[in-house]
């Protein structure tokens, strides 16, 4: 068992990945708006999560591929299809991550303001985390800070436990919204925004690709299954306790949150005045752990479907992950209200990953590429119900947002 604990990586590094400004300010913004009643969105998004990446990391371990290269393969008797998959996937991923970055600024940058309410406009801050992000990724170094990073967001994890087991929350509440799934009146969007910040599509490809360098082959499996399975499954509790606390401290208090300060009340009962500065340093660590992984992943799947050297420090892969970073720095420098970039962020996410599953499932039935180990029929059917669920939901919530339904 303890040689499984070592084996801790790839899943580990995507749970930290999704665990960012988004799943704090999402979850808290539903805990607050709706109570309890969305958490069951949350376990779905849980186990679709653990499903997916499950299939990313095998796919990486088994065929030595990432899953750009392996969608190149799956279609290469097909160029007309196969080139239509690579604009489809490089303009769903631009599109998400260029959101999901401008997210990870901003929050950040909600993070320092909250702890130094007078240090600079909001914008000049955005514009100084971005330049942060950008050394760290021109320059190297980051897998040690973003161990820093990580225990930041741990310590936070561990405030959320506390407040909550302090504050006490409704038990017969929580465990029947996280068993019955129902959708009050217009929270369409807060259900699509809570499986996008669980359910990264990003995630997925750099899942696959962190898998294949970290194991052998096939004979690691069952340690790749493990990390996948023990580090989602954590990410998704972090996200639960978030909205259960702010479920349990916020709910009926009629409370507008509009920055980290508001958020942070969810924590005063059990840290007092100190809560907003420990919301802070959550924030700020979630947000530039994040703000570095996004255009890391783009660059990797870029680097696998345009056939460059896969390495930060390729002139190509700088190219692209650049463009990401710029532009979220843009969208996050333009003054929008960071919780409004956010959400939409999660949105966009949640909207784009049916498109990016439906590939991955693709290449996980490639019995040349897995062999053995391709999906089977209780693989396929899972991948299919949580594709289908999260596409329908996706579709529901733009009808929605348009005023259609």
């Amino acid at each position: 068992m303890l040689n499984h604990f070592r084996s801790i990586g790839p899943g580990a590094l995507t749970a930290a990945a999704f665990i960012g400004p988004g799943t704090v300010t999402t979850a808290t913004l539903a805990g607050a708006g709706y109570g309890y009643t969305l958490v069951w969105a949350l376990v779905f998004a849980t186990i679709a999560a653990i499903i997916l990446q499950e299939t990313a990391a095998r796919l990486g371990v088994v065929s030595r591929k990432g899953l750009g290269e392996a969608i190149l393969e799956r279609f290469s008797g097909a160029p007309l299809l196969k080139w239509t998959s690579v604009a489809l996937i490089i303009a769903a991923l631009f599109i998400g991550n260029a959101a999901y970055e401008g997210g990870n600024i901003a929050g950040a940058a909600l993070g320092v303001e909250a702890a130094f309410p007078s240090l600079a406009p909001r914008q000049w801050i955005a514009a100084a985390i971005a330049a942060l992000a950008a050394f760290i990724l021109l320059f190297g170094g980051y897998r040690i800070i973003e161990k820093v990073l990580i225990a930041a967001v741990l310590i936070m994890t561990a405030a959320f436990a506390t407040a909550l087991v302090i504050i006490g929350p409704d038990w017969g509440s929580l465990f029947s919204g996280a068993a019955i799934p129902t959708i009050p009146a217009g929270a369409q969007l807060a259900v699509i925004g809570l499986i996008g910040t669980t359910i990264v599509p990003y995630n997925l490809f750099l899942h696959a690709a962190a898998a294949r360098k970290r194991w052998a082959g096939p004979e690691d499996l069952h340690e790749a299954r493990f990390d996948a399975r023990l580090s989602i499954g954590l990410g998704g509790i972090v996200s639960i306790l978030v909205m259960s606390t702010a479920a349990a401290s916020l709910f009926g208090a009629g409370l507008t949150i509009s920055g980290a300060a508001d958020m942070a009340r969810q924590l005063e009962p059990a840290f007092g005045a100190g809560a907003t500065y420990l919301l802070a340093i959550g924030l700020f660590a979630a947000g530039l752990s994040s703000a570095i992984t996004a255009p890391l992943a783009t660059g990797f799947a870029a680097a696998e479907l345009f056939s460059f050297e896969s390495d930060p420090k390729n002139v190509k892969f700088r190219g692209v992950a650049g463009s990401v970073l710029f532009a979220g720095a843009f969208v996050a420098i333009t003054g929008a209200r960071p919780i409004e970039i956010i959400l939409f962020a999660q949105i966009a996410n949640g909207v784009l990953l049916p498109v990016v599953a439906v590939f991955l499932l693709y290449a996980a039935n490639n019995k040349k590429l897995l062999g053995e180990h391709a999906n089977g029929f209780a693989a396929n059917a899972a991948g299919v119900i949580v594709t289908l669920i999260a596409a329908m939901l996706g579709l529901r919530g733009i009808l929605r947002a348009f005023g259609v339904m």
